[in-house]
């Protein structure tokens, strides 16, 4: 899922955090691609009856009404044998996904007073649904959608001392151990019969050459990656991390990924996740350090060379037509339909997106100066600009 997909869908799953309902009201139903659609029929059949237990009328009423609607939506679902898959659903509103399920929401939103209205949400997810889940309370349930649309970046891992090193991967938030190394470099008591100076410099001979051993595993590991790498982090006691550092021992492009240095106790597989932990603060900033980037380099030129930027929706869509645009900033907030038919036309001219926060001073100019919309230009176009 690109970064405007995510961004859309946090958009839809925002909609739906904003229905409330009372009581156990809002039924929220996740279907896994290979479940049985005649088992959720047969089981919503039976929370039915189970229904008919609840004391207050309203909202056994309610619930009862949101499990006929999901019932009703459910025989536009289901072919391969009975599993999860679309028949015809188009008509109907019926987003049923073969490949990774399908998620309803239904129930008696409040819409002021004493008012309620039944409302249902069909949504296809965007990753595979896990497990079977029936789940009735005062909201939706959107956890298992939200854990899917969060960012799922990849870092590179390295933490190590003079005794051992890990190197491993974080995706989104699972930290994975590739390869451990230990090394041959001596401990700091010498052997009897050898001069300090000869033990010294053994040490640091076989310091290096480990160094060296580490670097060419982590080259191998991570340069195959290195596209969707979007950083590395370096973990250890001091001096060594720093030793490793400056000695360039990772290939040059992998060096010039390194996020930052960290300290951590261990430089076994534990290690990797302290370094993760360590790391929390620097990793959540990068986004938006990026952003505030984009929106510098933006106001820079705007400042200096007004014919290598655009801005607003009129001048942003005529350069899009002309194949000027390299990168099309959008603000939070702006609409969907808008985001959609701009982002196509950049999607046709090979033009990056990038969906700009309002959580910083220039990011939120873009919206309030700048109608949401901006250009960093290609090449400069002089005609036409503002």
């Amino acid at each position: 899922m690109n970064k405007i997909k995510r961004y859309e869908f946090r958009k839809v799953l925002e909609e739906l955090r904003q229905k409330a309902g009372r009581g156990t009201e809002l039924v929220s139903v996740y279907i896994p691609p290979d479940k049985q659609i005649s088992d959720v029929t047969s089981h919503l059949r039976e929370e039915y009856g189970q229904a008919k237990n609840i004391k207050s009328k309203s909202t056994r009423t309610n619930v009862q009404s949101s499990l006929d609607s999901i019932l009703s939506k459910l025989k536009y679902v289901g072919v391969k044998g009975g599993a999860v898959g679309t028949v015809g659903a188009a008509g109907e509103g019926v987003a049923g996904a073969s490949e990774n399920g399908v998620v309803i929401f239904c129930g008696a939103v409040a819409k002021g007073g004493d008012k309620t209205d039944i409302e249902a949400f069909i949504v296809e997810p965007p990753e595979r649904v896990q497990s079977y889940i029936y789940h009735c309370d005062s909201s939706f349930l959107l956890e298992p959608l939200e854990e899917m649309v969060s960012e799922k970046e990849k870092y590179g891992l390295v933490v190590l001392d003079k005794r051992e090193a890990t190197i491993g991967t974080l995706t989104g938030k699972v930290v994975e151990a590739m390869k451990h190394l230990t090394s041959s470099v001596p401990g700091k008591i010498r052997k009897g019969g050898q001069s300090a100076l000869r033990f010294q410099r053994l040490r640091e001979i076989a310091t290096d050459d480990f160094y060296k051993r580490i670097g060419e595993h982590a080259t191998r590991i991570f340069l195959p990656m290195s596209r969707e790498l979007k950083g590395i982090l370096i973990g250890g006691p001091s001096p060594t991390k720093e030793e490793f550092l400056k000695g360039s021992y990772l290939q040059y492009e992998l060096q010039g990924k390194i996020l930052g240095i960290f300290d951590v106790a261990y430089t076994d597989e534990s290690g990797l996740s302290e370094l993760v932990d360590k790391a929390e603060g620097a990793l959540e900033g990068l986004d938006l350090m990026s952003e505030k980037r984009l929106m510098e380099r933006f106001m820079k030129l705007l400042a200096n060379d007004a014919s290598r930027v655009a801005y607003g929706e009129e001048e942003v869509r005529r350069k899009l037509e002309l194949g000027a645009v390299g990168t099309l900033l959008f603000s939070e907030g702006i609409g969907a339909e808008l985001m959609q038919d701009l982002v196509a036309k950049a999607e046709e001219t090979g033009a990056e997106v990038e969906v700009v926060s309002t959580d910083f001073e220039e990011g939120t100019q873009l919206k309030r100066a700048f109608g949401g919309v901006a250009a960093l230009l290609r090449y400069g176009t002089r005609y036409g600009t503002k």
